[in-house]
């Protein structure tokens, strides 16, 4: 395998195309392309369109339905649940958030669960749509188990990831997206595909044993919580907001978003999602919080550096310088992407692949 360059629009353009072909609605396809472009132009190539091939082979077989709409079947003034239907979950999460943040502009906070879904990609993308709107915004899922926790042996919890966005006046938002476990599973999968080792802290054998071979995983092992008990503890926290609140699947009820992986049943997956935002303007200013964030992001940008560190960075920073050289010059998709998309285009009968293979980097 080999990397490749290619600009983002581009690459939007064939992740739609590829999506239309199974189906999608064209406005459908091209937000859902959309989203996982931009996770790719952040640099987190693990939940961009790397994850598109699986995800839509559940629609050929049922699991996903690309005629489906989401509707809301219950809410009040500062919450609601929305039933996905099967849905396009891109799409699905999307709304959520939308209906999330009309809720907090006039509730000051909106929560909005959502049931009946399936994998929505990166949760930054969503928790940033709520700070773009001067928000802080929170986003969740819960998933199938593939997490021990302390003192268990085997899968327990879900890697269930959980981001926040804060608005930060001028700046481009801070944001963080994290799985509660010390990896995300995706990139132990990666580097099982790449015939690499990962750190150690990462994964569990069979028998509990620390390990820094992912060869044996998913089929046993476990991923470890990031930093052990509080990792756990976020993580139980995300399986309530996301997966009790909503009345979706739990734990060892939830099957994998990928299609026959470890002898998943036939039928859809039924993953919660939980998005929240916050207002935070109706309890201050909007002036008096942007300064506020200012002043706070400049304090940490001053903190004293560590010998050999040239540059203190706030959560996200990073992923939105990546973006914009991404947008100004293209990016670099990593050798497992490119696979991925080949064989994407090879399902959905597409010639032309949106990158030229000579131009690896």
């Amino acid at each position: 395998m080999n990397s490749a360059r290619v600009l983002p629009d581009t690459l939007e353009a064939f992740a739609a195309e590829a999506m239309r072909r199974y189906g999608l609605r064209e406005d459908d396809a091209r937000l859902s392309a959309h989203i996982l472009v931009m996770t790719d132009t952040w640099g987190v190539h693990t939940h961009g369109t790397r994850q598109l091939r699986s995800l839509l082979k559940n629609f050929s077989i049922g699991r996903l339905d690309a005629t489906a709409t989401s509707e809301i079947v219950r809410e009040g003034p500062a919450w609601a649940l929305v039933d996905g239907h099967h849905s396009v979950p891109f799409v699905t999460a999307h709304r959520a958030m939308q209906l999330a943040i009309a809720k907090a502009k006039t509730a000051g906070i909106g929560y909005v669960g959502v049931v009946h879904t399936s994998h929505f990609g990166a949760a930054g993308y969503y928790a940033v749509m709520a700070a773009e709107q001067h928000m802080i915004g929170i986003a969740m899922c819960n998933a199938d188990p593939q997490m021990s926790v302390p003192g268990s042996r085997g899968k327990v919890l879900g890697t269930n990831p959980i981001a926040y966005a804060i608005p930060a006046g001028k700046n481009s938002p801070i944001f963080l997206d994290i799985a509660t476990s010390a990896a995300a599973a995706n990139k132990i999968i990666r580097a099982r595909l790449l015939g690499q080792s990962i750190p150690a802290g990462w994964l569990v054998d069979a028998e509990g044993r620390p390990t820094t071979d992912p060869s044996g995983f998913p089929e046993t092992g476990a991923l470890m919580p990031m930093a052990a008990h509080k990792g756990y503890g976020f993580a139980l926290l995300v399986e309530t907001l996301a997966g009790v609140v909503t009345g979706a699947a739990l734990t060892r009820e939830q099957p994998s978003w990928v299609p026959n992986v470890l002898g998943n049943p036939p039928g859809p997956a039924n993953q919660g999602q939980a998005f929240i935002a916050i207002d935070a303007a109706m309890m201050t200013t909007t002036d008096a919080f942007d300064e506020r964030m200012t002043w706070l992001g400049n304090y940490i940008h001053a903190a004293p550096r560590a010998e050999g560190a040239e540059r203190i960075y706030l959560p996200g920073e990073i992923e939105w310088e990546k973006r914009e050289k991404a947008l100004a010059e293209g990016m670099i998709l990593p050798p497992d992407v490119v696979d991925s998309l080949q064989g994407l285009a090879q399902d959905a009968g597409i010639d032309m692949l949106p990158f030229e293979m000579d131009v690896a980097g």
